[in-house]
């Protein structure tokens, strides 16, 4: 069992140098050979941050986490980040408040509908 780790983990070393395009390949031609094979691999990508994307967010939050040095520029940051804070959750309210307005109409439509379609029929009740 111990080899076989030493084996993949050489693979990974060498997928690892090659770049994000040896491991595309390597999952491509794992589901060309055997599909589980393939998504394994690909699974393996996104969970172990092989795919750039979420090792550039990392990047980019715990640089902008710190102090820049320059303390006029992170209060003028900290107070921009507030902001922006406060107006998305009156964003995120606007929004509830528009679903609950369309849900209300929504109900308020299919009670009308029903009370009319009720008022001709009498054992409809």
């Amino acid at each position: 069992m111990e080899h076989v780790k030493r084996w993949l983990r050489r693979i990974e070393g060498h997928l690892d140098d090659l770049g994000k395009g040896a491991w595309i390949a390597a999952f491509v031609l794992g589901f060309i050979l055997f599909w589980p094979v393939g998504l394994a691999i690909l699974g393996y990508t996104f969970w172990s941050g092989r795919m750039g994307c979420w090792q550039n967010r990392r990047k980019f939050t715990s640089r902008s986490s710190g102090s820049t040095g320059n303390s006029a520029f992170d209060e003028y940051r900290a107070e921009t980040l507030r902001r922006l804070e406060e107006e998305q959750a009156e964003f995120k309210e606007f929004l509830d408040r528009l679903r609950r307005a369309k849900d209300k109409a929504e109900l308020d439509e299919f009670l009308a509908q029903r009370r009319r379609g009720t008022q001709g029929d009498p054992q409809a009740a």
